[in-house]
């Protein structure tokens, strides 16, 4: 798969993660499902050739380390920036908000930032780098908000509405 089928699925990933970033989503306590897609998008990426320009070697894989840690702090941090909460029954919420919005414009601008440094370097970048980048991104993402919903034994609670882990 390359080219357009890549682009079609690489957007079809980011409208479903957008679209249910922003609905109150209940945060996924079996662990077997917050990896999942991940891990599928990242090994389609890396099956993919044209992954490294071997003609710009030094400056592709420059690209692509940063693309993935763009991609791996654009993820931690929209799940850091996302509100979290318990409802009557103990189950643990989560839903985005502004904070994230402006989360995902800034890796947006930093991925088009590379992007555009690597046209300029004339490196040949190919759709698996945007996908592995993505699976990055919702790898950490899904961690986060696990190690969140944890509560205060998980991990710290930015933005989680005070006594939401009184369980």
């Amino acid at each position: 798969m390359s080219g357009f089928p890549h682009a079609v699925v690489i957007a079809a990933v980011i409208v479903a993660v957008i679209v249910r970033q922003f609905r109150p989503r209940r945060v996924a306590e079996d662990v077997r499902r917050w990896w999942a897609l991940p891990v599928v998008l990242g090994g389609l990426a890396l099956r993919e050739p044209g992954l490294i320009d071997h003609r710009h070697h030094l400056a592709s894989v420059a690209l692509l380390v940063g693309d993935l840690l763009v991609g791996a702090l654009t993820g931690a941090a929209w799940a850091w920036t996302s509100r979290v909460w318990t409802d009557e029954s103990g189950a643990v919420w989560a839903q985005a908000g502004k904070a994230t919005a402006a989360v995902w414009a800034g890796g947006l601008a930093l991925r088009l930032a590379l992007a555009g440094a690597g046209v300029l370097a004339g490196v040949r970048q190919e759709n698996g780098a945007i996908m592995l980048t993505l699976a990055v991104s919702l790898l950490l993402s899904g961690a986060v908000a696990v190690l969140r919903s944890a509560g205060p034994e998980g991990m710290m609670t930015h933005g989680v509405e005070k006594g939401a882990f009184g369980r």
